[in-house]
């Protein structure tokens, strides 16, 4: 039996650069910005991400590199690899582009996006959102929209923990 060799590449998957070449191509979209590590995808980001692409015409997501992960959540993670975790998050309908970043948080990555709209989930405070000052100072809007109840990578990583399951 053969193996597959999966291409893990997407058009959706683009640098800062790429996405800022692009931009003026995109007839005045209302752009709307998240992001996170996003490192076991659940059914709380498929419905946050669901409900921010509902507050414009385009989802960019800021998507932690590898480095990133294992800067602000230590050498265990991620459990899932960038390239694999950006393809997944190109593969939902909700998500028009994905956009590594290195740094802790994504404050570089939004003042290149320049979004009119940037979400993030309700376990932040609006304001306490990183660009915050950005968007707004562009006349854009910040959001927090609630969580979906019961759902985090950290509560899957501890049930296959407890659960023993390999």
């Amino acid at each position: 039996m053969s193996e597959l060799n999966i291409d893990l590449n997407s058009p959706k998957i683009l640098s800062a650069d790429e996405f800022a070449k692009i931009k003026g191509d995109l007839g005045g979209k209302k752009i709307i910005f998240t992001n996170g590590c996003f490192d076991i995808l659940h059914a709380g980001h498929v419905d946050l991400l669901s409900r921010a692409r509902g507050q414009g015409d385009l989802l960019v997501l800021g998507l932690n590199s590898d480095k990133s992960v294992r800067s602000i959540k230590g050498e265990k993670r991620p459990v899932t690899g960038q390239q694999q975790r950006a393809f997944v998050l190109a593969g939902l309908a909700c998500v028009d582009y994905v956009i590594f970043f290195d740094e802790d948080t994504p404050y570089s990555l939004i003042n290149k996006v320049q979004p009119d709209v940037l979400i993030k989930g309700g376990d932040w405070s609006v304001d306490n959102i990183v660009g915050r000052d950005i968007v707004e100072g562009c006349g854009g809007e910040v959001l927090s929209l609630p969580l979906l109840p019961g759902y985090s990578t950290t509560g899957v990583i501890r049930y296959i923990r407890d659960n023993e399951i390999e």
